[in-house]
């Protein structure tokens, strides 16, 4: 198998050095970001791989549309949790919202029959995700239906909405131009980096 300094020494040092930067940019690296360095990297993902493992301990996961690093590891022990810049939610409510969104993606891909490599990604009303949300919510906790109205679902929501948007889990749409609408016909899109994820979780037992 080639290795990333055999591309290099045969002149692609500036697209392995531009493809690794981009991934290490962002948690996420899609296909639309730059479809060169994503198709570059996929036709040399055993390379890549490769390099990632030995010298950093990384393992490098992608699929028609996305690519992660995946880190096992903390190594600076100074830099504890709290400090550190990444995807987490601590608050019980808010850790069941996100596995909630995942149940309800899963769900909306299986009746839309949508698939990873499907050219178009999935969208979905966020009055229809806060439908679920409620609903689910109360199914989970029937014993505290009236802590999970309409309202305190929203206030769930609004904690958790802008964090998957910076993390690029979602991408909210504009509105057509000139058109002012409600919150609950707003239009998100789901982008690739939930296939990445599952929502089993949300169906073991939790604690009030």
């Amino acid at each position: 198998m080639a290795t990333l300094d055999d591309l290099i020494a045969h002149g692609q040092a500036e697209r392995v050095r531009a493809t690794i930067n981009t991934l290490l940019e962002a948690p996420y690296f899609y296909k639309t970001d730059h479809a060169d360095r994503f198709l570059f990297l996929r036709r040399y993902q055993k390379e890549f791989s490769a390099f990632f493992e030995k010298y950093f301990g990384w393992t490098l996961i992608s699929d028609a549309k996305c690519a992660r690093l995946y880190k096992p590891e903390w190594y600076n022990a100074a830099i504890t949790e709290s400090k550190r810049d990444m995807f987490n939610f601590t608050r019980r409510d808010e850790c069941i919202a996100f596995l909630l969104l995942l149940e309800f993606f899963e769900k909306r891909l299986e009746e839309e029959a949508v698939a990873i490599d499907d050219p178009e990604n999935l969208c979905f009303r966020y009055g229809d995700l806060l439908d679920y949300e409620r609903a689910r919510f109360q199914e989970i906790f029937p014993e505290a239906k009236d802590k999970y109205a309409d309202e305190d679902v929203r206030k769930i929501l609004r904690q958790v909405m802008p964090v998957l948007e910076r993390y690029r889990f979602l991408q909210k749409q504009p509105p057509p131009d000139g058109m002012e609408i409600e919150t609950e016909e707003t239009i998100y899109e789901c982008l690739p980096a939930l296939w990445h994820y599952k929502a089993e979780a949300v169906a073991r037992p939790i604690q009030p």
